[in-house]
């Protein structure tokens, strides 16, 4: 009988058992951004070429001159040519999809997922489709010879598969969205050799992408069901409804909440009570709204996105997941720009949160890599020459006391300006400590006085660099193996009147990325405003991609 495909049953390829992130200082960071990239870093454990095993399987082989004629019959394949000759080469061209005469398992779980690609967020499709699926049709499950055709056709769409939802969009995109963080590189043709080695479904097999992709794509399929049934008209309210409120529009926004997985109580009644409380509190806080269990204007405005626009976020951000390293060992740190977080990790576990203050519009935060090298207690803050000439100089023309009532000193003149610094202290615009990763765009991690700014939902108000909320936790955190920082003495050098700087052996990885859907360690799926306007620019280039149709 024909081997037939269960969706069901094929559903995954592979399974994914790594974790790593999800899941900026005051008025005092400049951003004078340069426009060239970091410096080399393949250098990286979680950069370098990821390694497979290769498969033992010899036992039937084909003629070489066949790999030449498939390509020519099927030349929309001939972009991945090289990864094919060169995988076979290395099998001394032993089938890869057969065994003993029978089809392998993953045979199958590969030609589901390539039919049914769109579930993996892209918009182009795979070449040859219809032959693929008409070629897996006519395979018998029991004493069948190998077929040639689609061997072959099967290691061809691998690497298709492979490029289009494990690489993504070349680095150009990436670029042009703004994304420093250098891209995971990953030998494809090693990974098909381990797909090949495990025997079946149970057998864990690493997909080369970073985790949150496959639970984006769980939650894509839920969005887009949700889209087909759901016309999602907005719901309409001149005023702020809370506990005890009734209203008409209440079982609207119940039964949305309901359907958005926030809400399990009685839809149909009109007043607002604890369990929808309850539910608006959760709902905020897994769109990064003030949690105050009030239908008021933002939150509607959240509740009324149009499910197509939370499609398109969930798309846009399963693209950014296949740019991230696979896995990392060791301490890191990653800051998530529209979350308004710091998040802090050992390998696979997330250790704390706490949160951040990022870049205004006008100065946004870069979105980079960089590994932590300094600790400075009691900074200076050397003021960056856009801020003098903008800022300063005006203040000290209509008051000539304005640098010493804001403990400044001039120490030289650049380029025809003031070189300014604040002297430390509680009011300096770095607050107490700061944490130095060396980049190109001279932005760091730093306390900061102005603590009032945490408390706000969105908290994008500085001139780049990144606030944090709990600085001493975080230089705590950073000198955990150096026995002499105990409590005390991080609070004394914050509290100094004299500059004193740490250096960090070995330097600890922080990741300041750009994600603005995500899905936490509860399963649950997050929402955060797009503020740099990236997502609509990636979006565009994304449908505008040819793919390989």
């Amino acid at each position: 009988m024909p081997q037939k495909l269960d969706n069901n049953r094929y559903e995954y390829t592979f399974i994914i058992i790594i974790a790593l992130l999800i899941s900026v200082s005051t008025s005092g960071c400049s951003q004078d951004v340069k426009k060239t990239p970091p410096t080399d870093t393949s250098s990286r454990a979680w950069d370098k070429t990821i390694p497979g095993n290769f498969s033992s399987q010899t036992a039937a082989v084909f003629d070489s001159t066949q790999l030449i004629t498939f390509l020519t019959q099927y030349p929309k394949f001939n972009e991945f040519g090289d990864n094919i000759k060169s995988f076979y080469r290395k099998r001394d061209f032993a089938y890869a999809w057969y065994d003993k005469g029978v089809i392998i398992e993953q045979a199958g779980n590969l030609t589901n997922r390539v039919l049914n690609i769109q579930n993996e967020g892209v918009s182009g499709g795979a070449p040859y489709k219809q032959q693929l699926d008409s070629l897996f049709y006519k395979v018998n499950a029991v004493n069948a010879k190998p077929d040639i055709q689609l061997e072959l056709m099967l290691t061809s769409q691998y690497f298709v598969f492979s490029k289009v939802a494990w690489e993504g969009l070349d680095n150009s995109a990436s670029r042009a969205t703004k994304w420093y963080v250098p891209r995971k590189k990953v030998s494809y043709e090693d990974y098909l050799d381990s797909l090949l080695k495990a025997p079946s479904l149970k057998a864990t097999v690493n997909e080369p992408v970073y985790r949150q992709y496959e639970l984006l794509r769980n939650y894509l399929r839920k969005y887009r069901e949700l889209d087909k049934t759901d016309s999602w008209q907005p719901i309409i309210s001149k005023t702020i409804l809370k506990s005890g409120d009734s209203s008409a529009i209440i079982p609207l926004v119940k039964s949305r909440l309901f359907k958005l997985g926030n809400y399990k109580g009685d839809t149909t009644k009109r007043v607002f009570d604890d369990d929808l409380a309850a539910s608006v509190k959760k709902f905020q806080g897994l769109y990064g709204l003030a949690v105050n269990g009030r239908l008021d204007k933002a939150t509607f405005s959240e509740l009324n996105v149009p499910i197509k626009y939370r499609i398109q976020q969930i798309i846009v951000n399963m693209e950014r997941s296949r740019w991230l390293p696979v896995k990392l060992d060791g301490d890191y740190l990653a800051v998530n720009i529209p979350e308004f977080k710091l998040h802090v990790y050992h390998g696979d576990s997330l250790l704390w949160s706490c949160n951040v203050v990022v870049g205004k519009t006008m100065h946004e935060t870069v979105i980079f890599y960089g590994e932590v090298q300094y600790v400075v207690f009691s900074p200076y803050w050397n003021v960056p020459q856009s801020i003098v000439r903008k800022e300063i100089l005006p203040k000290m023309k209509n008051n000539s006391n304005y640098l010493s009532s804001q403990r400044m000193e001039i120490t030289g003149r650049l380029d025809g300006l003031p070189v300014i610094r604040q002297k430390p202290g509680p009011t300096n615009s770095l607050g107490l400590v700061k944490f130095l990763f060396p980049n190109s765009y001279n932005i760091y991690l730093h306390d900061t006085p102005s603590k009032a700014l945490f408390e706000e939902a969105s908290r994008n108000f500085s001139h780049g660099c990144i606030r944090v909320k709990e600085p001493a936790k975080l230089a705590a955190f950073l000198l955990k193996d150096k026995a002499e920082w105990t409590a005390d003495n991080i609070y004394n050098a914050m509290h100094a009147s004299s500059e004193k700087t740490v250096t960090l052996k070995p330097k600890v990885p922080v990741f300041i990325a750009y994600v603005t859907a995500f899905v936490d360690r509860d399963d649950e799926i997050n929402f955060r405003k797009d503020i740099y306007n990236h997502d609509d620019k990636l979006a565009a280039m994304l449908v505008s991609a040819k793919g390989t149709k």
